[in-house]
């Protein structure tokens, strides 16, 4: 009896980068196989494909760390740079480079695919594009067919690019911009660069080529972003000025957006180059795939936030993995506002979660309620909802329960509550609670407030309130660490009133 053949194996660099940790789950629905090169494996922990992957510790700097990873190996997505590594991340590319296409010659790989950048090669390139086109050409060295993709805009949720577009259009009304705002460019949404990536694999064709890629409008800077306010309703003008160079627009961004300055110059300074595609061989090749105009690429975007499912964000490859938790932390990522505690609570998980799954009505919320009460006035007054509809039981929460001016979001029983903030707010806000219990018989704790501002108001409001908010939210989770612990101390000394029976 003949047995089918075993699907090919596939290695994945940047698995926990925005393109990387898209691309696995595509890869393993087309059927392939997939092993994910990380350096930390603690780094793809809450992946939901994990289970389904390989996973091989190794660093493309380190050329020794590789060969057992790319053992059995048919085809490498090459998904790593060093953008975040300051001024030297050029050199550090071609290195990597190197030395993943000289172990892929070694251990017999038939295919390495890049997903490289969009630019005249013969024009004056900035260094990010320039040194996005060196690594394609570094990954060419060692002679194993390389499939170039060159891409401009990738518009995704969570994407660098298009994050920065879309926090400058969010928060600011009037936006004073540089030159570079009227430069062409034709953006791609990250759905159809996955389409490209999975089918260059059983297309022969793609071997050995560069493949220049984008969707079916060509725009300018200025172009996506009033196309950008328009999806979101927001009225935005745009002013030009010849003096914003692109140091002084890092800094800019730095202020406005989560991006820091060392990541948005090199990015800033590429803006300056048109990035249209000018061969449309990939076109040719791969007439099936559907190409998303930047209208509909936006509004695909907008909907992964608004529901709240963004499965990667440019942030996650460039966090460093800490083994400790942070006590308290203030972030932006994908346009919402997070700022998480953690305190370790000497209880079970069960007494943490019935601790704050009894917060609010005739208990009221631990900790100064007395300004919950005056904010849920303050909103009445407003025409909100305010704090007069308590909660259904004193203990019970079902998803879809009022809360005083929350409403119950979601409910993971024994473990998770999220609540969504229906008060007048200028954006939307949530506070999420979780106990995890650890080995040592505690239990970890987390709160975390979210915030999506609603334009300049919305931030304006957020940081306005943090102060005072600061000082609500570190009491409560210190009240809710105290009545975790109070609960677990009566259930351990409750006498035993069951009867007992003789066998």
């Amino acid at each position: 009896m003949s047995t089918a053949p075993r699907p090919k194996l596939v290695l994945v660099t940047g698995a926990t980068g925005y393109v990387g940790g898209r691309l696995v789950p595509r890869l393993l629905a087309a059927g392939y196989r997939v092993r994910c090169l990380v350096r930390d494996a603690s780094r793809l922990q809450g992946r939901s494909w994990l289970p389904q992957v390989e996973v091989a510790t190794g660093d493309v700097l380190h050329e020794a760390s590789l060969a057992g990873a790319l053992q059995g190996v048919e085809a490498v997505y090459y998904l790593v740079h060093s953008l975040g590594a300051g001024g030297d991340f050029s050199h550090l590319d071609l290195v990597a480079a190197r030395n993943c296409a000289a172990a892929a010659k070694a251990a017999g790989v038939h295919r390495l695919l890049y997903l490289g950048g969009l630019g005249d090669p013969q024009a004056a390139l900035s260094p990010h594009l320039r040194s996005r086109q060196e690594t394609g050409a570094a990954l060419r060295e060692a002679g194993v067919p390389v499939t170039e993709f060159r891409a401009a805009v990738i518009v995704g949720s969570g994407s660098l690019s298009f994050e920065m577009i879309r926090y400058l259009t969010e928060r600011l009304p009037v936006m004073v911009c540089p030159r570079w705002v009227f430069t062409r460019v034709q953006p791609i949404a990250i759905r159809n660069v996955l389409d490209y990536l999975v089918a260059a694999l059983n297309c022969p064709a793609s071997a050995g080529r560069i493949l220049e890629i984008g969707g079916s409008d060509v725009l300018t800077y200025a172009g996506m972003m009033t196309g950008y306010a328009h999806a979101r309703g927001l009225r935005r003008r745009l002013l030009s000025v010849p003096v914003l160079t692109p140091r002084l627009s890092s800094y800019w961004v730095h202020l406005i957006t989560p991006i820091p300055a060392a990541i948005a110059r090199p990015l800033i300074k590429g803006l300056g180059n048109e990035v249209v595609v000018r061969d449309d061989t990939a076109r040719r090749l791969f007439p099936a795939i559907e190409l998303l105009d930047y209208a509909t690429a936006v509004r695909l975007a907008l909907g992964k936030l608004e529901a709240h499912e963004v499965e990667t964000a440019w942030s996650d490859a460039l966090t460093s993995s800490q083994g400790q938790k942070t006590p308290v932390e203030l972030v932006t990522s994908e346009g919402m506002i997070l700022e998480r505690r953690q305190t370790m609570v000497s209880a079970d998980a069960a007494s943490v979660y019935r601790s704050f799954t009894s917060l609010g009505g005739t208990r009221g919320w631990l900790y100064l309620d007395w300004t919950w009460q005056l904010r849920g006035l303050i909103d009445r007054l407003f025409g909100g909802v305010g704090m007069r509809r308590g909660r259904r039981d004193p203990e019970d929460l079902r998803a879809g329960d009022a809360l005083d001016f929350w409403r119950v979001e979601a409910v993971e029983p024994g473990h998770l509550i999220r609540l969504r903030a229906e008060m007048r707010v200028p954006g939307r806000a949530w506070l999420e609670f979780r106990s995890v219990a650890t080995a040592d018989s505690a239990t970890l704790l987390t709160q975390t407030a979210f915030f999506e501002p609603k334009g300049l108001p919305g931030l304006l409001y957020w940081y306005a309130l943090y102060p005072i908010h600061a000082l609500i939210f570190s009491g409560l989770i210190r009240a809710l660490a105290r009545a975790a612990a109070a609960r677990d101390h009566r259930h351990a000394t409750a006498p035993d009133l069951r009867l007992s029976h003789p066998a």
